[in-house]
């Protein structure tokens, strides 16, 4: 009896399986018509964002000054990452960031001398360039 109880079971758990298997193409919609997927767009591989960091009155290039690049990162499944670059600028005062992801960013800018600045930027274009200008700190008596 133990035997046919056996059989009888791995009969019916293979019948369910292949009932099952037959009922999921049905609940799917027809393939005539894909729907697109939306989600968070994929950095172009060509995309760099150029920030031209210049200060003062004159507007003089800041050297060497470090640029700080925060955005969020979002998964559908797990948890959102925070993602930070950190790029300094040349002697042109400019920083380039490559392969930046389109979006909300936080810019921060901190440079010896300078006050320290920090904005959200709405990133639309691929080759985007944003201008940041810093002042001089008060004087203190």
């Amino acid at each position: 009896m133990t035997n046919f109880s056996r059989i009888f079971l791995v009969g019916s758990c293979v019948a369910a399986a292949f009932f099952l298997a037959a009922q999921v193409p049905a609940q799917n919609p027809p393939a005539s018509s894909p729907e697109p997927k939306q989600g968070a767009p994929r950095p172009d591989p060509q995309s760099r964002i150029t920030i031209e960091v210049t200060g003062g009155e004159k507007e003089t290039p800041v050297e060497n000054a470090s640029v700080y690049f925060k955005y969020i990162e979002e998964h559908k499944i797990k948890k959102n990452k925070t993602m930070e670059l950190n790029v300094k600028t040349n002697r042109d005062g400019v920083a380039h960031v490559p392969d930046a992801p389109l979006g909300r960013v936080l810019i921060q800018v901190l440079a010896e001398g300078w006050k320290s600045y920090g904005r959200w930027f709405d990133i639309t274009d691929p080759k985007q360039t944003i201008k940041i200008r810093l002042e001089r700190p008060p004087k203190w008596y």
